[in-house]
């Protein structure tokens, strides 16, 4: 049960003596390099968060919230711990949103935010092995496990009578974590794996990759990459050989470049990614359009919820400092309490300053599990008509 201490509440009532002229959050994502074509929208739905908060005036008596972004690359862990260690030596930053990719953000949590104490929510680092990460309780995320994932794209070729299928999937913590869980899922409902490759990113040519593929045979291919990189040259390899026509998807290859670069091509294309239906959702979409960017994009909805539930339970701890409001987000994440919007974030900075219980439901219906990682519902996307579709959530 949600227990306010005492201590926060009085620190609260106390108003602007406690205010901090400004609190600044990292936003570390890839900017740059094989998901560049989401980031924008994340990065731009985690600082919606920050300004509506910072225009509420609640924060600890009225403080300012700012962000600085900086380029995980997504791949490149040495890049990443470096970007995370300018923005705390730096910037001084409070609190981490990111990273994105699940083996970056494994290296800066445990290179830079567990050896200075730094919080990070990442809303789409979902590697299974993440949950078991030394993190002193300082990691959470607001994107499910992948290990969920694989069983729910599992089912979803199940259900569509696919029953034999290759796989490929990137060379990293993601990609692996993702494959394992998949064919585990897909075996387990009576499937069939011809065969299960890696692929490396930045190469030029995939053929010799698709064609191993290919020999072994499957109704489908299983391509659990990134859009901007590898994955999408798995595909263009495989409609230039006529190896395969029809794809099943994992989060990392469902952006809006798929379809501008296949768009027809890949006609009855089925994906996942992690996303609900809920009041919350609709919200973020109608508001993220009027700050000019695609409110259902990929973790946009998830870097929104990851920089508001740092930010409430800041107000909850009566304390910007990362060791101090920690403890609270599991608290803010979940019942009981008022359920609490986009756009209402003012609001429950209002009634945690007043000593109430809010709920933090957000833009994707968020929950909080042990170790601080989302319960997890997913989109299923299929191309139709050369664009993707919303079939459904599971």
């Amino acid at each position: 049960m949600k227990k306010l201490l005492l201590a926060s509440v009085a620190a609260l009532a106390a108003g602007p003596a406690l205010a901090q002229e400004e609190i600044t959050i990292g936003v570390i994502l890839g900017f740059t390099g094989p998901i560049e074509s989401l980031t924008p929208a994340m990065a731009t739905g985690a600082e919606m968060a920050m300004q509506e908060v910072t225009e509420s005036g609640g924060l600890l008596g009225g403080a300012t919230v700012v962000p600085v972004r900086a380029d995980s690359t997504c791949t490149d862990s040495a890049a990443a711990t470096a970007a995370a260690e300018r923005l705390i030596t730096a910037d001084g930053i409070k609190g981490i949103m990111g990273a994105d990719c699940s083996g970056v953000t494994g290296a800066v949590l445990a290179n830079v935010a567990v050896p200075n104490g730094m919080v990070m929510i990442s809303p789409s680092a979902t590697s299974p092995a993440l949950t078991d990460a030394e993190d002193e309780g300082l990691f959470f995320r607001t994107a499910p496990s992948d290990a969920r994932q694989g069983e729910v794209l599992a089912q979803v070729l199940m259900d569509k009578e696919i029953e034999e299928v290759a796989v490929t999937y990137t060379n990293n913590d993601y990609g692996k974590g993702f494959a394992d869980a998949f064919e585990a899922a897909f075996e387990e409902k009576g499937g069939t794996i011809t065969l299960s490759s890696s692929h490396e990113d930045g190469k030029a040519d995939y053929t010799a990759e698709v064609g191993a593929l290919a020999s072994a045979g499957g109704e489908a291919l299983v391509v659990l990459g990134y859009v901007d990189q590898g994955g999408a040259g798995i595909i263009q390899a495989a409609l230039d050989t006529g190896a395969f026509d029809m794809f099943a998807l994992g989060d990392g290859m469902i952006g809006d470049s798929l379809t501008e670069n296949f768009g027809s091509d890949i006609e009855g294309t089925v994906g996942t990614a992690p996303g609900s239906d809920n009041e919350g959702g609709a919200i973020f979409a109608e508001m993220a359009s009027a700050a000019g960017i695609d409110g259902t994009s990929v973790y946009a909805g998830e870097s929104y919820d990851a920089a508001a539930l740092k930010l409430l339970a800041m107000q909850a701890a009566g304390s910007a400092e990362p060791g101090d409001y920690a403890e609270h987000i599991m608290d803010i994440a979940n019942a009981p309490g008022e359920p609490i919007l986009p756009g209402q974030l003012g609001m429950a900075l209002e009634m945690i300053a007043a000593g109430e219980d809010v709920n933090y439901e957000g833009a994707t219906g968020v929950e909080l599990i042990e170790p601080g990682e989302a319960a997890g519902s997913y989109t299923e996307f299929v191309v139709q008509d050369g664009a993707l579709s919303i079939v459904g959530y599971r």
